[in-house]
């Protein structure tokens, strides 16, 4: 992910400047995350990139007033998280009221080398492990280890504490190390990796 310091240059850049090509470059190096993020919740790819295009006409929209915003990449997660359970609100019956009761979808794929070693039933396994995280644990897990938010980040943007977020997250490693086999034991960053789209 694109670091705090290059995110705020192109917030200063689209706030004082309308520069459109810090607009494009940001939108470029968030898009992923937000997509995956979006899509761990609606579970549709095409609602996930509409969701995601509307968080960015937002930020063109209000991009006079950018600057009174103080951490761009929390706002961008937390407005797509807001903006994607208003779609469940819209387009489902039987609604959840909190996001703990929606069904997060872990997702998962193969990122380097190293990984393609791995055997297909243990892949499986780290995906299965995943999948079967409660929901807020599975977003920590998300948040935290693939989209390389910092703890309070993570905890803004579901707002709950950051001793919450470190609990989930502590919570989520150790049961997906219980799932794999004595003999496979990754390190903690190779789990990580099989959260990714």
């Amino acid at each position: 992910m694109i670091p705090h310091s290059n995110i705020l240059d192109l917030q200063n850049r689209i706030a004082l400047y309308e520069d459109i090509k810090a607009y494009e470059t940001l939108y470029h190096h968030m898009f992923e995350h937000l997509h995956k993020f979006s899509f761990s919740i609606v579970k549709s790819n095409e609602a996930a990139e509409e969701i995601v295009s509307d968080v960015f006409i937002k930020v063109w929209q209000i991009k006079a007033r950018l600057m009174e915003i103080e951490n761009l990449k929390v706002y961008l997660f937390t407005i797509t998280k807001n903006f994607s359970i208003n779609y469940i609100h819209k387009n489902y019956k039987n609604v959840p009221y909190c996001i703990d009761d929606i069904d997060i979808q872990a997702v998962v794929s193969i990122g380097n080398p190293e990984e393609l070693y791995i055997s297909a039933e243990t892949i499986n396994k780290i995906k299965q492990a995943i999948q079967e995280l409660p929901p807020q644990c599975r977003l920590v897990f998300q948040l935290v280890k693939e989209d390389g938010l910092k703890y309070k980040e993570a905890a803004e943007v579901l707002n709950i504490s950051v001793l919450t977020v470190r609990n989930q997250l502590a919570i989520a490693i150790r049961k997906i190390a219980d799932f794999l086999p004595a003999s496979f034991q990754p390190n903690p960053s190779l789990i990580s990796r099989f959260s990714r789209s």
